[in-house]
């Protein structure tokens, strides 16, 4: 009777953590915990926390734990013994991040900015699920990206939770059955300030964002509205290819933004009947992992369930694009094609970058990046090198520019 229980129980899965001591990474660890019956992780990976890095390997025991510092690995591996973990394997640099996330059924990419791209090609080129938060890599390399895609078994699961939201939305729906989606966004920390009151927001301000809890580069994104218009990129790529591909055929004037001060409707999906469908719960990001890690079917335990016994408001607005010129540079970027997002994400990484150093103020974040823009030399994204090529030549102009500013 016990060989024939054992026979029954699912297989476990396996998830390498890329990003593992960020943000995503530490709530996918929490999600994973909760279920250690269905789910084990294999490998973690941090940029150049070693000393976190290897408290959570001593903790969840993964074969392998990969710094991409690699001047970091002498300091890995003697915090790996120090934490009792001396039998991880402790590895450094890209091959060794890109193995990690070739090797597990899942991987989660929870990188900030373009670096998460080795880990994302790694992962669809091995035939694996990726479950992606790194947002920059499908955006600045899309065209790679979705080669990587048709690799036999490779499967994309956004974990934003807007995308997660509209991912949810779209079960069962049929390529002409899809009208327009919904993006919803917060507003962020300035919602409902004019441009002339945004010229001296600082810092401090900029980073206290009134609903999510995530990095000062996503929070600031969020802050200049760039990083709904990076969304919208992404979700052209993830639901706007062209019929006989992977997504819907709708186009990018298709994609709205909606601000959604509540942050409970994470995104909508209207169907050509007039129908929309949204998905709705409390602002937690386990949800959107949990999702990932468990599709098609569902994690067993609730994050961000919504209690409807207590009286619920929600709200919606358009947003100011006056205000916030980054959202329609995002969109600009996308009509642009080919690295034209390259050279955004590029630019806007150099202009956050600078704006937490306070070399620029908050308003010259949108100039920086529209300037950079205008010197896009119109390349094809039609390579990883070429990709690779663009952002490097992004951020110099964007650096040329900080200098002329500064």
């Amino acid at each position: 009777m016990a060989a024939e229980l054992d026979q029954r129980k699912e297989p476990v899965t396996t998830v390498t953590i890329v990003g593992s001591t960020g943000s995503i990474g530490t709530q996918t660890i929490d999600v994973i915990t909760r279920e250690p019956d269905r789910y084990r992780v294999t490998a973690l990976v941090a940029g150049s926390d070693a000393a976190t890095l290897a408290a959570q390997a001593a903790e969840l025991r993964p074969g392998v734990a990969v710094v991409a510092d690699e001047s970091r690995l002498e300091e890995l591996r003697h915090r790996l013994a120090e934490a009792g973990a001396g039998e991880v394997a402790a590895m450094a640099g890209d091959r060794a991040l890109a193995d990690a996330a070739a090797d597990a059924d899942i991987t989660v990419n929870g990188v900030v900015g373009f670096a998460g791209l080795t880990t994302t090609l790694a992962c669809l080129e091995a035939g694996k699920r990726l479950a992606l938060a790194n947002k920059e890599s499908l955006i600045a390399a899309g065209p790679v990206v979705q080669q990587a895609r048709r690799t036999p078994g490779a499967e994309l699961i956004p974990v934003d939770s807007e995308h997660a939201a509209i991912h949810q939305c779209l079960i069962g729906a049929t390529r002409r059955g899809v009208s327009r989606l919904q993006l919803t966004a917060s507003g962020g920390p300035f919602r409902r300030r004019s441009r002339e009151e945004l010229a001296s927001v600082t810092v401090d301000q900029a980073l206290n964002h009134p609903t999510w809890s995530m990095g000062p580069k996503i929070t600031v994104d969020s802050s200049t509205l760039m990083n709904k218009g990076l969304e919208v990129i992404e979700a052209n790529e993830l639901f706007g290819r062209p019929a006989g591909d992977a997504g819907f055929g709708i186009g990018l004037d298709d994609i709205d933004v909606v601000v959604h001060p509540q942050s409970i409707v994470h995104s909508m999906v209207t169907f050509t009947d007039g129908s929309t469908i949204a998905q709705l719960s409390n602002p937690d990001m386990r949800l959107p992992i949990a999702y990932a890690l468990a599709h098609p079917e569902r994690f067993s335990q609730p994050f961000g369930r919504l209690d409807w016994s207590r009286r619920q408001r929600l709200d919606f607005e358009p947003p100011d694009r006056h205000a916030f010129p980054c959202l329609d540079l995002a969109y600009a970027a996308a009509r642009i094609g080919g690295t034209g997002p390259a050279w955004l994400s590029g630019a806007n990484e150099v202009a956050v970058g600078a704006f937490l150093h306070k070399r620029i103020r908050w308003a010259d974040i949108a100039t920086v990046i529209e300037t950079t823009m205008s010197h896009h030399d119109g390349q094809p994204a039609d390579s990883l090198d070429a990709v690779l090529h663009a952002d490097a030549k992004a951020r110099k102009y964007a650096e040329r520019v900080l200098d002329d500013q500064c």
